[in-house]
């Protein structure tokens, strides 16, 4: 019984809530379960509140019982990653630097999972202020991928994918600057939605606009329903866009027939496994055969690299300007690395670098006039080891060297979604679908359509395909 619980999804659990069929207090218990059984394999998470779990789902228990739901998200157990603040836990973000005192208030994504009725349990871990694309770091060591515990999940919402994919819970959040909820969705089997920036109301952070506020789930329906959620207004940030109301369940199965989609297997960048790319092609040909017109497109997006490099580099030194010795001593050995390289960034380069920026944005915006989406495979490797920044540090000096596909949709501040399409030897791959801004319910129509042509219904044994890594840094 427990078993079925966990990997039920999050619309069916709130459908048999409210039959009277199935409590979140079983939920949470059936979670709970999971994750003692997993997380001594996994490591993906940096802190477990058992107590306020049972209390939040005992409540959400008493309001179906008397027919005073909170909504279709209440009773749902939702892992927050540690990027985020919880009212009463502390917010680490990886780091021996931060503060082991609880926030005094919820960030705003997860307070409109709270208003919602969502149970709160634990924190996902990340790597150390989330800055690069896999998770592992100084304070809470190396987390593993369910599909072959040698390798990553990817990150740096590595804990909040690791546990979605090993059924522990159906939703759970994430960020992404770079690719972070997209490389650890690809990497970890799992589906994961980067909005349009401004969609999603959140802090502001010297990061600017490269970071949102997104989740991670088994399907897309989910991520649609939580989406709902998210994009509830908050007005404490001043950026986002005006609340409008969209259904994101709404036209799901709408199907994407008259859709003018483009495939780039590389967007100019030379990076690609071949067996990563033909394993796109199940995917592509589920579009086409649902009357999606697929034109192959070269577009050559590799001279954003230095952009990306002077505004990441310099939203990190931003992040510890105010470090001593100790502090900076402390940190991961390659965030270390890039903040020090990024003090001698100009004020005259951090702005041509933002120039750039919106001249991609507006070359993406143009490119959208002809074509409704874009498609490429969300990371064109598949998970490597565990415990290292890089596959080969010859071939791919920093983290965005074998990540190039997720992280230009992060300066264009589009909205990008990765889909799982398939396994190449074993390890999950995904298809990114990227929109012009705020075309998130064509990017989840057409998921949805890729969803239903390579499900496989195929579950991670946790198994090794080798002896885990040490951690190297």
């Amino acid at each position: 019984m427990s078993d079925d619980l966990n990997w039920l999804s999050a619309r069916e659990m709130t459908r048999r809530f409210a039959k009277g069929e199935l409590s979140p207090v079983d939920v949470l218990e059936a979670t709970l379960a999971q994750l003692h059984t997993v997380n001594p394999v996994l490591n993906a998470i940096c802190l477990l509140d058992e107590a306020q779990g049972r209390r939040l789902a005992a409540e959400s228990a008493e309001r179906w019982h008397s027919g005073a739901p909170l909504g279709p998200f209440d009773g749902l157990p939702v892992a927050i990653k540690d990027t985020a603040h919880v009212a009463g836990w502390p917010t680490r973000i990886g780091s021996h630097a931060t503060a082991a005192a609880p926030s005094t208030e919820d960030t705003p994504g997860v307070a409109r999972l709270r208003e919602a009725g969502a149970v709160f349990f634990c924190k996902t871990t990340t790597p150390e202020f989330g800055w690069k694309g896999i998770t592992h770091g100084p304070l809470t060591g190396i987390t593993r991928n369910p599909w072959d515990i040698s390798r990553t999940p990817g990150g740096s919402s590595g804990g909040s994918a690791a546990l979605v994919a090993a059924g522990v819970v159906p939703l759970a959040t994430g960020g992404d600057g770079g690719g972070s909820i997209r490389i650890p969705a690809a990497f970890s089997g799992v589906f994961g939605l980067k909005p349009s920036y401004g969609v999603v109301p959140n802090f502001l952070g010297p990061m600017g606009t490269l970071a949102v506020y997104g989740g991670l789930s088994r399907d897309v329906a989910d991520s649609a329903l939580m989406l709902n959620v998210l994009t509830r207004p908050d007005a404490r940030d001043s950026f986002a866009i005006p609340y409008r109301g969209v259904d994101y369940l709404d036209g799901l199965d709408g199907g994407v027939a008259g859709m003018r989609a483009a495939w780039s297997p590389d967007l100019g960048f030379p990076v690609a496994d071949p067996a990563v790319v033909a394993g796109m092609q199940p995917a592509i040909n589920a579009l086409v055969k649902a009357g999606a017109d697929v034109q192959n497109v070269s577009l050559d997006l590799s001279g954003a690299q230095h952009t990306l490099e002077v505004i990441w580099g310099a939203s990190h030194a931003a992040l510890v300007r105010d470090f001593d010795g100790a502090q900076l001593a402390a940190l991961d050995p390659g965030l270390r690395r890039l903040v020090i390289s990024a003090q001698n960034i100009s004020a005259i380069q951090l702005q041509a670098a933002y120039a750039e920026m919106r001249a991609l944005s507006q070359k993406m915006q143009l490119f959208h006039q002809d074509y409704d989406l874009l498609l490429t495979p969300t990371v064109p490797i598949t998970a490597f080891a565990a415990g290292v920044d890089t596959p080969d540090i010859t071939r791919f000096p920093q983290w965005f060297d074998w990540t190039p596909l997720t992280w230009p949709f992060n300066l264009t501040r589009q909205p990008a979604a990765s889909v799982p399409c398939g396994f190449v030897e074993g390890l999950p791959i995904g298809l990114q679908i990227v929109g012009p801004m705020f075309g998130e319910q064509n990017i989840l129509r057409a998921s949805r359509c890729v969803e239903q042509a390579c499900a496989t219904g195929a579950r991670p044994s946790l198994g090794a395909g080798g002896p885990p890594q040490e951690e190297k840094q």
